[in-house]
């Protein structure tokens, strides 16, 4: 089957093309610009301080130069006006005594004596060369009497009519017009008129002088006050930035020396030199150092001493407690033979040794997190029989109290490398809390998995968590309502134990919830022993009418693993890990120094 080649793009389009790709090259070299200077500008203290000063002189001295030189270019025009105007009324004076002899334009000699009196009036300059014109003119004697200038030249373009008819109303008026009289280049001329009586009419007398000079004069001005304004902007922009040097400087140290100490560093100071605010400011920093560091070292050894004290008495207990243990489970098994009330008794000391084991147990697990001696059995496990031992183990409690316990994890194995006591245990925990305050309704567990991570939630129904309730439910021995009656007979460190259960995975445990629409925790760890999660990916509901039932949508984020700095984008069922009817997004990245019970 024949095929016909494919069109080349015609020049116009190939051109509007090119274009396009230029303009977008343009234009993104230049948002690139724009987000430099945007972050310098943020981030440094002197770039603003030296650029306002800039700015703010500059348009001071703009003002102060504009003035200046306006000044100066009036003072010049009104002194060649003043000058221009005293000659013109003597030389009207002049004319008008000249013309005086005669009543008649017709008159013989009249033309000459015109021609005598302007050559006068011009000669009279004492800079001949200086370029003034002068001119006489009758506009009254059309034809009958010539108009003269001197030098010869061409004036009627420079009056204008308005000036003409000023003058023949008998006032003296000026205007400054720009042409050509006496050169090849365009001058500008301060042009002034003014009426002469004679005995057979008016006639009018007109002064063309150039403001060459003037224009040079206020031009050089103008220079000069620009140039001295530009200088002294320079100046002030270089003084702000060695003013503003001498403050940012000791700043910027202290901000250094601040981060040193926060990062433990607290052996740092800041150099005190001379006696002025600055070294005021260096020396309280240095104090408040000191004692912080005194604070923090007093605070280290109280709670050296403190994780001293519960280490050494969870295991001086260990020996009392066995000894008691052995003699309860002894009364325990004979109960039977006893009268109800001692056994009751019996069962109740069996049931408080439990409790006080189980706390005892957990005492000595979170001395070992203070102490830094936790270690991680990370084995490859199949974290689907771990929830399945769990909702069982705890499916008697759930129906004493009316919850049922649902599940929802992928048919396939899911295999991570994980410790699987310590991930059992916060499974153990968080369901136990969810049972507990489930107020008889439904609790989820769900997960899931995907290349780099696992998750595990635990939704209920229940009280729910206040605003933040989900940053004080991983303290230690706290309680969300402390009248609420255990059921569970939990230690109060259990949440405490899995947020480090947590950590010591390289993973997080998070909470959040609404009050009276129950709470969810989600466990999530690295697939891979070694690795440590970043950021994780986030998903939304969106409320809607319950017949409709929830639609989802994406939020942002992404999983990643130290090992490999690429980021690593997790599936839907793995980045969150509860389905359904969760709740809202929780936070983003929540961390606790420590926690416990709700």
């Amino acid at each position: 089957m024949a095929t016909s080649p494919i069109p080349d793009l015609d020049p116009t389009s190939r051109r509007q093309g090119a274009g396009w790709e230029l303009w977008r090259g343009v234009r993104g070299r230049l948002a690139r610009s724009l987000a430099r200077l945007h972050q310098t500008w943020r981030r440094s203290l002197q770039v603003r301080v030296v650029t306002i000063t800039l700015v703010t002189s500059s348009l001071l001295v703009g003002g102060f130069a504009y003035l200046i030189a306006d000044k100066i270019t009036s003072i010049l025009l009104d002194n060649a006006k003043t000058d221009v105007q005293l000659r013109l009324l003597n030389g009207a004076e002049y004319a008008a005594k000249q013309f005086s002899l005669y009543s008649q334009p017709q008159e013989a000699q009249l033309q000459e004596t015109i021609d005598g009196t302007v050559n006068y009036l011009a000669g009279g300059d004492p800079q001949q060369n200086s370029g003034v014109v002068v001119a006489l003119t009758a506009d009254n004697w059309p034809g009958v009497i010539e108009p003269r200038t001197s030098p010869s030249a061409n004036v009627r373009p420079l009056i204008s009519p308005e000036l003409r008819a000023a003058v023949a109303d008998g006032n003296v008026a000026n205007q400054i017009r720009t042409g050509r009289l006496t050169g090849d280049a365009e001058t500008k001329y301060l042009v002034y008129g003014s009426p002469v009586p004679t005995r057979f009419g008016q006639v009018e007398l007109y002064y063309f002088v150039p403001l060459t000079l003037q224009d040079t004069t206020a031009a050089q001005a103008r220079a000069t006050v620009v140039a001295t304004g530009v200088a002294l902007v320079l100046l002030l922009g270089l003084l702000a930035a060695l003013v503003t040097r001498l403050v940012v400087i000791p700043v910027r140290v202290a901000a250094r020396t601040a981060q040193r100490l926060s990062a433990g560093l607290l052996d740092q100071r800041m150099a005190v030199n001379g006696e002025d605010d600055l070294a005021l400011l260096a020396a309280s920093f240095n104090q408040m150092a000191t004692n912080l560091q005194r604070q923090i070292l007093r605070l280290e050894e109280m709670s050296r001493l403190q994780r001293r004290f519960t280490s050494d008495v969870s295991h001086e207990l260990r020996t009392p407690l066995t000894t008691v243990r052995m003699a309860a489970d002894l009364i325990f098994a004979e109960r039977d033979e006893f009268d109800p009330a001692v056994a009751r008794s019996a069962e109740l000391l069996q049931a408080e040794l439990d409790r006080f084991e189980e706390l005892l147990t957990d005492l000595l697990e979170i001395s070992r997190f203070d102490a830094g001696f936790a270690v991680l059995d990370a084995e490859p496990t199949d974290l689907v029989p771990v929830v399945h031992r769990v909702a069982d183990r705890l499916t008697g409690l759930a129906e004493r109290v009316g919850v049922a316990i649902e599940l929802d994890v992928p048919a396939a194995p899911v295999i991570a490398e994980i410790d699987p006591r310590r991930v059992e245990r916060v499974l153990r925990n968080l369901v136990g809390n969810a049972v507990e305050h489930g107020e008889g309704r439904p609790v989820r567990i769900t997960l899931g998995v995907d290349d780099t991570a696992v998750a595990l939630t635990v939704r209920d129904h229940g009280v729910g968590l206040k605003p933040g309730e989900e940053k004080l439910v991983f303290n230690r021995f706290w309680r969300a309502d402390p009248s609420r009656a255990r059921q569970t007979g939990g230690t109060g460190l259990g949440l405490s134990i899995s947020l480090e259960d947590a950590r010591l995975h390289g993973g997080w445990l998070e909470a959040w919830g609404a009050p009276g629409q129950g709470a969810q925790f989600r466990l999530t760890l690295p697939a891979r022993a070694g690795d440590r999660l970043t950021t994780a990916r986030r998903w939304a509901r969106e409320a809607t009418v319950a017949d409709r039932g929830p639609r989802w949508r994406p939020g942002a984020g992404r999983c990643r693993r130290l090992r490999n700095p690429g980021p690593q984008r997790g599936t839907d069922r793995a980045a969150w890990a509860g389905r359904g009817d969760e709740l809202v997004a929780g936070p983003r990245h929540r961390t606790a120094d420590a926690g416990g019970q709700r």
